[in-house]
């Protein structure tokens, strides 16, 4: 699978052990930064992160910051963007099969590393379950 990855510097360290993570499971990992822990501004690289998923460059995409809402916000501009934000295994299912998120959210100050590297996984790895949740999705594209 081909995922778009992205976080500024308070996101940095799992940034790095997810992208690491992925690659040797396999997957193709776009990397939009940043790339080091010094001071930056998230949207610089969480939009063109959410842009490569909305435009089909990408399957799937991770973003990370300090708390993920930021990020969140940020991914959730961009038209044809789901982005849930997630701190453990069950918010990171339910955005698959209920919310069928493109995107996720984590916050590198709110969860551990090992809960990341599950909730990255597990968003991987579940389908949506369509159904009563398909309408749903369904009517959170915005008109026009």
């Amino acid at each position: 699978m081909k995922i778009a990855i992205g976080a500024d510097h308070a996101g940095y360290v799992y940034k790095v052990a997810i992208k690491q993570m992925l690659t040797e499971q396999g997957h193709e990992v776009l990397d939009f930064g940043t790339n080091s822990a010094d001071n930056c501004d998230y949207p610089d690289f969480v939009r063109p992160a959410a842009q490569a998923v909305a435009g089909g460059e990408a399957e799937r995409g991770v973003v990370l910051g300090g708390s993920g809402n930021g990020e969140a916000i940020v991914a959730n501009k961009i038209k044809g963007v789901r982005c849930a934000l997630v701190w453990d295994e069950k918010t990171a299912e339910l955005a698959r099969r209920h919310n069928d998120a493109n995107v996720i959210s984590i916050g590198e100050r709110t969860i551990t590393r090992d809960m990341a590297l599950k909730a990255v996984q597990i968003f991987l790895a579940t389908p949506f379950d369509g159904g009563r949740h398909g309408r749903r999705v369904s009517k959170i594209e915005p008109e026009g």
